[in-house]
């Protein structure tokens, strides 16, 4: 009798994809081709269109129960085949690779997402997987104080009952609540923290939202979708300026995401999305209430405040008429979000494109264009997603994305903190790996050094200081392995802590190989890596 390992074998996934089937023997293929192969859910897939995945089969013999099977998965073909890894004899060989959207198209109509998307989001691997990217988000707790952490514990235990919910209507969002930060450039941007249980609904229907609406988005949005980033927005816009369109228009909606008209997106969604039951929570999501500080419950009747997983995907379903509309007009654009810049090639083409666009925004979409942050002018004197783009299309970091930054470092290493260097240092750690990731792009190798030898500085200063005073600083140096000459030296400069930071024995007691034993990794570093 051959063994598992040995027979030609496939895995079929019916309906109930918790229970997938084993087929096999000579006519495997003759069984699959007659049935159908139902492709694997998209959330379940790889990062890469193909490849090896293992699958525990749960529902094989007794003998073969505990067996690992390895597994070949692909994803660009219509129908998702999927094959065991070294079966020759019996294998369902893959087509050949096709464009992304075409096999997308094709798997969505097998597996007729058009008329069962709820179901598919209420699917336990959906929710599973969306509890799991909630709880990677982080986040702060909602109205009901749940966090992210007790999340999964609780879903554990009211899996059944939230998709029966989901599935017969009496699922209910709560209200969000409502917190206000200040934005940098002055003024209050209004935030609405959903709690966790409705963050972890909105997330399930967002990934499977997401393969239906995406594909049908403009090549020109770059905000909040898969495979795309800023740095794609960036390259493109630079290479627009290479081609000679050195003119800017800088559109800035005002209150885009607190304006946001609710019976315009819900008819921009109607036009992709058939079930009418989807459609109905999308509205009742909007619909919910926000309830501020003091208790008090306001109604919503437009607007989708940040701070859901489902408010950027709705963004980018609105402002696709935008986008076609820029598109129809034959101009050059590049939309992050709500911040898009169009490409002309004078100032006066310019001026009526901004005219002409804020006319059509406010018209269709019921937004109101800010006049005063809204310009036209030189694309060198814009400042894009923390960028500014040079006449010949080169990058380099705005001023503001600087000060910016050492606003950050310097909240973090503030001199009255009692936290131990290695714990600030930590938290430093994400804030210069993040911003030295996110600006590459520029040249800022002599930023980056001037950057580390201040934010050194800020280190042991932050150092000293919790030593309080000479005695202090006397043992603390000696502690390190400093000479007697140069702490004796640093000593007896008093508490002018700044001043002592920058001096030659400090920086020779406490130099960067001690500051990287205690964690540090410079900007000058990283960019390098």
């Amino acid at each position: 009798m051959q063994t598992a390992r040995e027979e030609s074998s496939i895995i079929i996934f019916g309906e109930n994809l918790l229970r997938p089937e084993r087929v096999t023997g000579e006519n495997a293929r003759k069984q699959v081709v007659s049935r159908g192969i139902v492709p694997i859910p998209w959330w379940g897939r790889p990062k890469s269109n193909t490849a090896q995945y293992s699958l525990k089969l749960m529902n094989v013999e007794r003998q073969n129960r505990d067996t690992l099977y390895q597994m070949e998965f692909n994803f660009d073909t219509p129908s998702g085949e999927v094959r065991q890894l070294g079966s020759s004899e019996g294998a369902i060989p893959t087509a050949a690779p096709t464009r992304e959207q075409q096999a997308f198209a094709a798997w969505k109509e097998t597996l007729n997402w058009e008329e069962r998307i709820l179901e598919n989001i209420a699917h336990r691997y959906n929710l599973e997987h969306a509890c799991q990217r909630v709880k990677s988000n982080k986040g702060a707790p909602g109205i009901d104080g749940m966090t992210v952490e007790e999340l999964e514990r609780w879903l554990n235990i009211h899996m059944t009952e939230l998709r029966e919910q989901l599935l017969n209507g009496s699922y209910q969002p709560q209200e969000v609540k409502g917190v206000s930060i200040p934005k940098p450039n002055g003024g209050q941007r209004q935030l609405g923290i959903p709690t966790a249980i409705d963050r972890l609904v909105q997330q399930a229907f967002v990934q499977v939202l997401t393969p239906i609406l995406d594909p049908q988005m403009s090549e020109s949005s770059y905000g909040f979708r898969p495979k795309r980033s800023a740095h794609q927005a960036l390259k493109a816009g630079s290479a627009y300026v290479e081609q000679g369109y050195t003119v800017a228009v800088d559109l800035d909606l005002e209150k885009f995401f607190d304006k946001v008209n609710h019976d315009i997106l819900m008819s921009r969604l109607a036009r992709r999305i058939k079930d009418k039951r989807v459609l109905y929570y999308i509205r009742q999501m909007l619909k919910a209430g926000m309830m501020d500080n003091e208790g008090i419950k306001q109604k919503r009747e437009q607007g989708t405040p940040q701070g859901g997983p489902l408010s950027p995907l709705l963004a980018n379903v609105l402002l696709d008429d935008l986008d076609r509309e820029l598109e129809n007009r034959g101009l050059y654009f590049c939309r992050y979000a709500d911040d898009c810049i169009i490409f002309v090639r004078t100032l006066r083409a310019g001026k009526r494109v901004l005219a002409n666009i804020s006319r059509y925004i406010k018209e269709e979409l019921k937004l109101k264009v800010n006049q005063q942050k809204s310009k036209v002018d030189e694309v060198k004197n814009c400042t894009y997603l923390g960028y500014i783009i040079g006449k010949e299309g080169t990058l380099r970091i705005a001023p503001t994305s600087v000060k910016k930054l050492k606003a950050k470092v310097r909240l973090i290493t503030r001199r009255n903190r009692p936290t131990p260097l290695r714990e600030v240092i930590a938290e430093l750690t994400p804030v210069i790996r993040g911003w030295t990731n996110y600006f590459k792009l520029a040249a800022i190798n002599k930023l980056c050094q001037q950057l580390d030898e201040w934010t050194r500085r800020k280190l042991r200063c932050l150092r000293l200081k919790q030593c309080k005073h000479s005695k202090g600083i006397c043992r603390f140096l000696e502690s390190i392995g400093a000479k007697r000459k140069l702490w004796s030296g640093v000593a007896a400069m008093g508490r002018r802590w700044w001043r002592i930071a920058c001096s030659e024995p400090a920086n020779i007691c406490m130099d960067n190989a001690w500051l990287r034993a205690e964690g540090y990794i410079s900007f000058y570093q990283l960019l390098k890596r």
